[in-house]
C-alpha cells in the first residue's frame, strides 16, 4: 500500500506516491519462504523483484560472482579455466575471474554470441584492467583452437548458461561442455549446471535449484521472494504473431441483480487484462458494446437460468462468479459450480457451503474471510498469513487488505501495491476480472499474485492524476499499462 503526498506547486495540487515500509518486522517471515528447490523461472522473479527493491543486477552479480570465486578458492587450483556464457550467469563467471586472478593464472573462455547483456557486458570491459586471459569463440572451430587451455586446467568453473539453459544446448557451447567432461580438473558450476556437463560441485546463488547444491546468500531482501513485483510478470507469455481470435480466453461472469454494475466492471476489467470473449450473465443490460450480454429470466438469477448458464460454464476457460450478485443466487452458483474448469468466486459467492471448481480462486476481504471460515483473520500480514494457510479453503485463497495475502497453503505472497483511494466501489470487481484474464494462461496462485500487483500498481498510476477522485473505470484504463509493459533489466 502506498501513502498519498499532496504539494502544493504553483495554483495545483500534484500527488506523489511513496510506498511505506512494510507494516511489520520482517524477521519473522523468512518461514514463508521456500527453502526447498526452487525452478529457474522462479529465480529469475526474485532476482528481477530484487531490483524493483532497489538491489541492482550489477550488485547482485557481483555478490554471485564473489561467492563463485570463494568456493574456487578452496580448490588452490594454480590454473584456473572459467567458462562464461552471454547471460548473466556468464558474468558471475567474469567476476569470479576478477577476483581469482590474484591469487591464480586465469583464462575466460567466453561466447561471444552479440547479445550479451548489459550487466555481462559491463564485467567484460572490466576484466581488462585485470592480469586475466581473455579468449573469444563464436564457432567450434575457435573451441578446437584452444585444447591445450583444458588439459592444463587445475579448475573449470562452468558459468555457460545457469539458469539461462534448458533442452537441447547447441555448437558451439556443446563442444565446450563436451572439452570440459574430458578434462581430468574438477568443474564447479555457478548456480545452475549448463545442461550435459559433469559437475563435481555446484555453488547455488539463494536458493537451490538442482539436487546437491552448496546454497550462498548474495543479499537479496527477503520481499523479494515472499511480495509481489516485477519480476512476477516475467510469467506472462508474448502473444505469438500468428495467433487467432479467442486465443486471449473466453471469460463467462455471473453477478448483478442487486448490484448491476459490478458485473459490467468485472468484464471490463478482464477485457483489459487480456480476455478475449466475455459473456456477463446478469439481469440488468448495461450499453457496452465490447461485452456479450447473456439476460437472465427475470431481475434476479434464479435456478431457472441454469439451463442457459451451464453450458457457458462448460464452454468458458474461466468462469467468474458473485459480483453484485446478493446472498439469494448461492444455490444457482453451487450448481454452476460443478461445471467450471477454472472458477474465480468473489462478493456473495463467498457464502457456506463454498463452492469451488476443479481449480478455484477465492476473493474475500476480511470479512468474507470470516463469514465462510468463522475466524478473524486478524490484522498484521503475518497473521493473515498463518490464518489463509490455515484455513482448509480448497483452492487458492487472496485475502485483500492493506497488504494483500495470497496463499494456495503451500506457498504465501504478500502484496503491497495499492492507495487508500482505492476504497472507492467496484475495486474489488475489477480485481476480480483481472484475476479471470489471467486464469486462462496461469494457476490461480499465479494469476493472483500478478492480479494484486497489476491492480494495485494502476490504482497507484491513477491516483497520481485523480486523487481521491479515481473511479472503478478510472483503474480499468491503467491494468494493460501494469500488464503489458517491459521495463526489466538486460531484456
Amino acid at each position: 500500500m502506498g501513502h498519498i503526498y499532496y504539494c502544493a506547486e504553483g495554483d495545483s495540487m500534484t500527488i506523489h506516491m511513496q510506498h511505506q515500509p512494510f507494516p511489520d518486522d520482517l524477521t519473522r517471515y523468512s518461514e514463508f519462504a521456500c527453502l526447498d528447490l526452487i525452478t529457474p523461472e522462479e529465480m529469475r522473479r526474485i532476482d528481477h523483484n530484487a531490483q524493483s527493491l532497489g538491489i541492482t543486477g550489477l550488485e547482485l552479480m557481483e555478490s554471485a560472482g564473489t561467492a563463485l570465486s570463494l568456493v574456487a578458492q578452496e580448490y588452490h587450483a594454480g590454473i584456473v579455466l572459467i567458462l562464461c556464457g552471454s547471460g548473466n550467469n556468464g558474468g558471475d563467471g567474469l567476476v569470479a575471474a576478477r577476483h581469482l586472478s590474484r591469487e591464480a593464472e586465469v583464462t575466460v573462455l567466453w561466447y561471444d554470441s552479440g547479445n550479451q547483456t548489459r550487466s555481462t557486458r559491463c564485467q567484460l570491459e572490466r576484466l581488462n584492467h585485470c592480469n586475466v586471459r581473455g579468449i573469444r569463440f563464436r564457432c567450434r572451430e575457435d573451441l578446437l583452437h584452444h585444447l591445450d587451455i583444458f588439459s592444463k586446467a587445475d579448475l573449470i568453473v562452468d558459468a555457460l548458461l545457469g539458469t539461462g539453459g534448458a533442452g537441447t544446448v547447441r555448437e558451439p557451447l556443446k563442444t565446450c561442455i563436451d572439452l570440459a567432461n574430458q578434462s581430468q580438473a574438477p568443474v564447479l558450476c555457478a548456480d545452475l549446471p549448463s545442461p550435459g556437463i559433469i559437475p563435481d560441485r555446484i555453488c547455488a546463488f539463494h536458493r537451490p535449484k538442482v539436487k546437491d547444491s552448496e546454497v550462498y546468500d548474495i543479499g537479496i531482501p527477503i520481499l523479494a521472494e515472499i511480495g509481489t513485483g516485477s519480476g512476477d510478470l516475467l510469467l506472462m507469455q508474448e502473444r505469438k504473431q500468428n495467433v487467432h481470435k479467442g486465443v486471449g480466453g473466453e471469460i463467462l461472469v455471473i453477478g448483478g441483480g442487486p448490484y448491476q454494475g459490478a458485473p459490467w466492471l468485472s468484464g471490463l476489467a478482464a477485457l483489459r487484462a487480456g480476455a478475449d470473449i466475455v459473456r456477463i450473465v446478469t439481469p440488468h443490460y448495461l450499453p457496452e458494446p465490447d461485452l456479450i450480454h447473456i439476460p437472465t429470466s427475470g431481475d434476479t438469477i434464479t435456478q431457472i437460468d441454469l439451463d442457459t448458464i451451464i453450458p457457458l460454464c462448460d464452454r468458458s476457460d474461466v468462469v467468474l462468479c458473485g459480483p453484485g450478485l446478493g446472498p439469494d443466487a448461492h444455490e444457482v452458483i453451487l450448481t454452476c459450480s460443478e461445471h467450471v474448469k477454472k472458477g474465480v468466486f468473489d462478493a456473495d459467492s463467498l457464502r457456506t457451503p463454498l463452492p469451488h471448481a476443479h481449480e478455484s480462486l477465492y476473493t474475500p476481504h476480511a470479512g468474507e474471510f470470516t463469514r465462510i471460515t468463522g475466524r478473524d483473520p486478524g490484522l498484521t500480514p503475518y497473521d493473515r498469513a498463518h490464518a489463509v494457510r490455515n484455513s482448509d479453503i480448497p483452492g487458492t485463497v487472496l485475502l485483500k487488505g492493506p497488504v494483500d495475502v495470497i496463499s494456495d497453503t503451500k506457498r504465501i505472497r504478500f502484496n503491497q501495491t495499492g492507495t487508500p483511494a482505492m476504497t472507492t466501489g467496484g475495486t474489488g470487481d475489477v480485481l476480480a476480472g483481472v484475476c479471470a484474464a489471467l486464469m486462462v494462461h496461469l494457476s490461480a496462485f499465479d494469476a493472483a499474485c500478478i492480479g494484486a500487483y497489476a491492480t494495485g500498481c494502476a490504482g497507484e498510476m491513477i491516483t497520481n492524476t485523480h486523487g481521491y477522485g479515481m473511479t472503478a473505470r478510472d483503474l480499468i484504463t491503467a491494468i494493460p499499462q501494469v500488464l503489458f509493459r517491459r521495463t526489466l533489466e538486460g531484456e
